[in-house]
């Protein structure tokens, strides 16, 4: 008892020598407050039929009907189910690809052709998709574009990439896992960087080539980094890139390439449906914060791993 009170008197004493530092969050939770926690107050909309003029104080109290229109509403389901297989295509194309990509270069024993090569795949990462938005609608341009004149210049027919359901869906999971893949490996490397050499040295002393040795050593000491990375990852499974779709989508694939995010830009913000697109919004979260709850406690149970 005497050295639980004497470390909690230490503590005490730590946490008053420290009141600069807790000073120094002082602006960063008025931003968190300001811009995180008081919109949440807007929530209250998907319970009424908000009128801008009436404010949310006096506008009319319908309770769930918002909720009852979502399911009711003719492309509410098809608007998720494309969110869902959007999202689910990113994440496992997405996953496959870092991970095959670090063990790749892990292997790559010239540092400055190592460097060179991640430099390149890692750049795509910090551009936005404004940006590449306005490339991609180059260069699959079904008339001009550079991709459809090599496929003429092959002896091809052109594909409108932007304008076809089915090519459009291949677009954007490939597009999004040539931005990401590079920058996304950096976690699997660090976690390769930190696996004990020894265990290598011992592989190739029994025999073992460079496919045992990633088979029997670099994976299996992975798999925690995994669990987290796939838990983290369901988290968004709801978010299949509102960026990238509005920018490349138009009405022509509204059929397999509206998602949520879009779908509740056009109700709430063109449309000026408030209400309907917060319940939808609100929807979204409730289902995002379901998934992670329930991959935090897989990843626990299967795993035996906490992120925190």
């Amino acid at each position: 008892m005497e050295v639980a009170a004497k470390n909690h008197r230490e503590k005490i004493v730590r946490r008053k020598d420290s009141w600069q530092l807790y000073l120094m969050l002082i602006p960063a939770v008025l931003v968190v407050l300001i811009f995180v926690y008081m919109p949440m107050g807007g929530l209250v909309m998907a319970f009424q039929d908000y009128k801008p003029y009436q404010g949310i104080l006096k506008s009319e109290w319908v309770g769930l009907e918002q909720f009852k229109f979502l399911f009711e509403y003719p492309d509410s389901v098809q608007v998720i189910w494309n969110t869902l297989r959007i999202a689910m295509l990113k994440l496992f194309f997405g996953f496959i690809s870092t991970l095959g990509f670090a063990l790749l270069i892990n292997e790559v024993r010239r540092k400055a052709l190592r460097n060179t090569v991640q430099t390149f795949v890692f750049l795509p990462h910090f551009l936005s998709w404004v940006v590449l938005g306005g490339i991609f609608v180059e260069l699959l341009n079904p008339d001009n574009g550079l991709v459809n004149l090599a496929l003429q210049a092959m002896g091809m027919k052109p594909i409108f990439f932007l304008g076809d359901n089915n090519w459009f869906l291949f677009t954007v999971v490939s597009s999004e896992v040539w931005k990401e893949f590079g920058y996304g490996s950096i976690i699997f490397l660090a976690a390769i960087a930190g696996i004990n050499p020894a265990l290598y040295e011992a592989a190739q002393l029994d025999g073992a080539g460079k496919w045992k040795q990633v088979l029997h050593i670099t994976l299996p000491s992975l798999i925690p980094t995994m669990v987290v990375v796939l838990t983290l990852s369901l988290s968004q499974v709801l978010n299949a890139g509102f960026d990238q779709i509005f920018n490349l989508y138009n009405p022509l694939v509204y059929e397999k390439g509206d998602i949520i995010d879009t779908f509740v830009y056009r109700v709430g913000l063109i449309d000026g449906n408030y209400s309907f697109s917060t319940a939808v919004g609100l929807f979204k979260s409730i289902v995002s914060l379901i998934l992670i709850m329930g991959a935090y406690r897989l990843a626990y149970k299967v795993a035996d791993y906490k992120i925190f």
